[in-house]
């Protein structure tokens, strides 16, 4: 799939050729309104005129949106591949679970699937990153720290272990535990169960506006691999398609797309952070530093940059000079990586010729 791989030190790349920054890029915080000046569209306006943007992707709609977010625990097993729903998500958080497991924090908020899973178990550390979002947290289990979060009413949430068979459904296609889905139907009369206000918007994140766009530059990257542990089937290679200008997900080969659809995973932002991570029991559970700050890499239009990562209102984001850096507007993905291997070792590059 990929004739001209070649893993390339991140190290040798910024010798030779440096990590071009340019403050462009990077734009100071906006009020948080999502309306855009006062004009109505006209029929047949394009896109960069509508009036309003959904505050998690920055992609322009007709009419103000009001939904809550709601954050989904997405089984990564291999068992549980392809998944329902992450092609829908605004963001999704990828991190380590127990062992050498990734598991995803799928976060919707401009689009609802019909439905989404396999929803897998709760972790802390994923519940503070759905809590930066004020986000309704849908889990099917839960570590003990976790459910110590979600029994004190940390986050606003449904469980598969209280709704096992009611709100959550089992598919008669996988085995437990990679067989538990929730539709949105069922989350919206979940929420109304539990008298959960659903009709806020999360505060909107940073985009680039057409003229920065044009401006974004960094190292040339057709490709980029993160690797967890060298564990081939939670690698994850993200390819930019030049014709779509979005990247494509593969893990161990296989393309990341829907079950039922098999509409493919198209992402605008990759955002890869290095992180403390520290194993705290013997079923090798973890506590992952979500609060310090510290290197990253962000991808976008097939390019490359070295960034920081900061904690902001609970939210990772890249940031250029101390400014926040802007999204493209679109999906994006965020890998958390230990720091011990670090960004050098987990990540590689594939250059076009």
């Amino acid at each position: 799939m990929f004739n001209r791989w070649m893993a390339v030190s991140i190290v040798a790349l910024l010798l030779v050729a440096g990590c071009t920054k340019n403050d462009n890029t990077a734009v100071e915080n906006e009020d948080e309104m999502t309306e855009i000046p006062e004009d109505e569209p006209e029929e047949g306006t394009n896109k960069e005129e509508l009036p309003y943007q959904f505050p998690l992707t920055g992609v322009r709609t007709e009419s103000k949106s009001g939904s809550r977010a709601v954050a989904v625990m997405i089984n990564n097993d291999p068992k549980a591949r392809p998944q329902s729903g992450l092609q829908k998500a605004d963001i999704v958080y990828e991190l380590l679970a127990e062992g050498n497991i990734t598991r995803f924090l799928a976060i919707y908020q401009s689009e609802q699937p019909e439905k989404v899973g396999p929803v897998r178990s709760a972790r802390d550390y994923y519940i503070e990153l759905a809590k930066g979002y004020d986000s309704l947290y849908i889990a099917h289990g839960y570590s003990p720290e976790a459910k110590d979060m979600l029994d004190k009413g940390y986050i606003d949430n449904l469980n598969g272990i209280t709704y096992d068979g009611t709100l959550f459904k089992r598919a008669s296609f996988r085995k437990a535990p990679h067989n538990s889905y929730i539709s949105f139907e069922n989350i919206r009369k979940g929420a109304e169960k539990r008298s959960y206000e659903m009709d806020e918007a999360p505060s909107p994140l940073t985009f680039l506006n057409s003229s920065e766009l044009g401006e974004l530059n960094g190292e040339d990257a057709s490709s980029v691999m993160v690797s967890y542990f060298n564990n081939n089937v939670f690698n994850s290679i993200y390819e930019y398609d030049e014709a779509l200008e979005k990247y494509k997900r593969y893990t161990n080969g296989e393309l990341t797309k829907d079950y039922e659809s098999e509409e493919p995973v198209l992402l605008d932002n990759i955002f890869i952070v290095e992180t403390n991570h520290k194993v705290i029991d013997n079923a090798g559970r973890r506590k992952i530093d979500l609060s310090s700050g510290g290197r990253a890499y962000l991808l976008q239009k097939g390019k490359w940059k070295e960034v920081k990562w900061e904690n902001i209102d609970g939210k990772i984001l890249p940031t250029i000079n101390e400014k926040q850096a802007g999204l493209v507007p679109g999906k994006t993905w965020i890998n958390i990586i230990p720091s011990s291997p670090g960004l050098e070792q987990t990540v590689s590059f594939d250059v076009k010729e």
